[in-house]
């Protein structure tokens, strides 16, 4: 595998969905597939920023799988896809050490080539595809032709800095964890990078386990989490529960070199972020000391910081993108650091207790 190729995303109406990351997150809009182009199933856009890629697909019939998709648990990731050499390849090996074929190995061309492409199953409802582009000269996929919206405009005026993406979380039910570490490693050739049980994140109410896995270059990178025992429901259990019982992606963590500049342009935009207590910024300078950024701009903002024996790392991360409290993005600059911010557990878990107590959740 070479690197994250694209994320889908199976949702209710793309074309509002693709405005929205655009408006807001700072997408740019740049390929449509629907009845204008020749499909008749479903309509997808595909969005950049950076090296990311999203696409966004809705039903444009009852049969087509996005339709029951959403109906059962609301937008969400349905592929993260691997840019590969060899499409058969990569079926072939991961079929072979247990994975569950999602789609066989098929071809797909127009006048700018040829794209091979397969898919596996992994948790819940999601799959990882296998894309070659190695013969493919086109803007995306046959069947998508280019597009520029007039909301792209406004990401012409003010740079988001979104770069790729650093790091995809999959929720499973308790118990799973290492069922899936283990289908990461075999099926995939992954290895675990971390590993964090519920002494490190938990509050007085509830808590979660997460093991990180890893590609054999450390370019991509899936934290598993499950929920742990508490005297309360946990965010891991709240997910699961609006997500119909079924496992899935959690939120996406897209990478930024200027974490200051990037929040401020998000927050600009309207998107909402989770909540810090100011307590947190009385207590945390001690802990990680000098950063380049300015302290002040942190807190106003309301980002996150912790370091490791590499460095640092601002995070922050946004309240839901949907109604339902499942899917939501993280946005994180490194300096150095490797870490997911272990040192913010306890606070992160604190704002979003508050959230879920909100919802009626908790």
């Amino acid at each position: 595998m070479i690197d994250v190729d694209h994320v889908e995303l199976y949702v209710g109406n793309a074309k509002q969905a693709a405005y929205y990351y655009a408006a807001a997150f700072g997408f740019n809009i740049t390929a449509y597939k629907g009845l204008e182009t020749g499909c008749r199933t479903h309509a997808s856009y595909l969005l950049e920023q950076g090296n990311i890629r999203l696409v966004l697909t809705t039903a444009l019939t009852p049969d087509h799988p996005a339709c029951k998709h959403v109906s059962l648990y609301g937008d969400g990731v349905k592929d993260i896809a691997f840019c590969v050499k060899d499409a058969l390849a990569a079926y072939e090996a991961t079929t072979s050490r247990g994975g569950n074929g999602a789609m066989e190995p098929s071809e797909a061309e127009d006048r700018y080539g040829t794209i091979r492409q397969s898919a596996i199953h992994t948790y819940g409802e999601v799959w990882h595809s296998f894309v070659d582009r190695s013969e493919y000269k086109g803007k995306f996929f046959p069947g998508f032709e280019p597009i520029d919206p007039p909301v792209n405009r406004i990401n012409r005026e003010g740079d988001c800095g979104l770069r790729f993406l650093d790091h995809a979380v999959g929720n499973v039910e308790e118990g799973k964890m290492n069922e899936w570490v283990r289908w990461y490693e075999e099926v995939m050739g992954f290895s675990m990078f971390k590993h964090f049980d519920d002494a490190d994140i938990s509050t007085e109410y509830s808590a979660l386990m997460s093991k990180v896995m890893s590609s054999g270059r450390g370019i991509i990178k899936f934290p598993i989490n499950e929920p742990a025992p508490g005297k309360k429901k946990s965010q891991i259990q709240e997910y699961l529960d609006w997500h119909n019982g079924m496992p899935g992606v959690q939120h996406l963590a897209f990478r930024t070199d200027d974490g200051i500049n990037s929040v401020g342009e998000l927050r600009r935009r309207g998107v909402e972020f989770l909540h810090l207590p100011d307590t947190y910024y009385e207590i945390i300078w001690d802990r990680v000391g000098e950063i380049k950024e300015d302290r002040a701009k942190v807190k106003e903002l309301g980002i996150l910081v912790d370091r490791d024996d590499k460095g640092y790392l601002l995070q922050i991360f946004t309240k839901p993108i949907e109604d339902r409290p499942t899917l939501f993005f993280e946005i994180i600059t490194r300096r150095g650091s490797e870490s997911f911010g272990k040192g913010n557990f306890k606070a992160l878990f604190e704002s979003l207790e508050l959230e879920q107590e909100r919802r009626g959740n908790l």
